[in-house]
């Protein structure tokens, strides 16, 4: 079990990614804290981890206020008594999200708030009980879409996951000497419920993405959730500060 005994909190535990990285930490051993702010999902995401023989509980908040994400945090080292990976993985893209110059103050408020105020928070009282036990990872999910430009722009969703990468690659630095290792995993599209319900709904979009993955399919949520397992692990001791793309090669593809 490459995860034994590490206490884990994972953010957006739902559905999609947080939810198969619920299932993929227990069952490599982790004791796993689930959060997400979608509280009956939630807790039935980490009733399948118990059903699965694992050990884990569910804590319903919102991460982008601070009282809920201190309390996430509090709960979990409470129950563990420690906290030795902090899966930073709850995000939101609303479809209202376009360019610059159509998206609504409010909507670009919002992305904002849940995808780098929340990840911020989670940081900020996540990282000294890290500290505190002597060490450990903060995984923190940004996007393919940081890296490259889209003619279909979600130009706040892309823009807080540009600044993911940033603030992930400051966290290594900060923290590094400490023990505490920071890595940014940026996925191609992935076949999440937020992701396929607006595919679906829209086949000439869903044709237009596919037309550009090499591997000519979406990514599974298990195909993000491995490479985590790595990050979490001993393994990745001395990977520290990178952005690594798992995107079925979209953003090698120049046509």
């Amino acid at each position: 079990m490459r995860l034994k005994n590490k206490v884990c909190l994972i953010t957006g535990v739902a559905s999609g990614m947080g939810r198969a990285a619920a299932r993929r930490f227990a069952q490599e051993g982790a004791k796993v804290v689930g959060t997400d702010v979608q509280a009956p999902a939630g807790e039935a995401a980490m009733q399948e981890v118990k059903a699965q023989g694992g050990d884990g509980f569910f804590v319903a908040g919102d991460i982008s206020r601070p009282e809920d994400a201190r309390e996430m945090v509090r709960r979990g080292v409470e129950r563990y008594g420690r906290l030795d990976v902090l899966y930073n993985n709850a995000g939101i893209f609303p479809s209202d999200d376009c360019s610059v110059i159509n998206t609504e103050p409010e909507v670009w408020d919002l992305v904002y708030r849940v995808n780098l105020k929340g990840m911020y928070l989670m940081c900020r009282y996540g990282i000294p009980e890290i500290i505190r036990g002597g060490g450990g990872s903060v995984i923190n999910i940004a996007s393919f879409v940081a890296l490259v430009g889209c003619s279909v722009p979600q130009d706040a969703y892309t823009s807080s996951k540009g600044a993911v990468i940033a603030l992930s690659k400051s966290l290594a630095v900060q923290f590094g000497p400490k023990g505490v290792r920071c890595n940014a995993v940026c996925p191609g599209p992935v076949e999440t419920p937020l992701l396929m319900q607006w595919l679906l709904s829209n086949p000439a979009e869903k044709a237009k993405r596919i037309n550009r993955i090499p591997m000519g399919r979406l990514g599974k949520p298990e195909e993000i959730v491995a490479l985590a397992v790595y990050l979490a692990s001993d393994e990745s001791a001395w990977t520290n500060g990178a952005a690594i793309v798992v995107d079925g090669g979209i953003t090698a593809n120049y046509f």
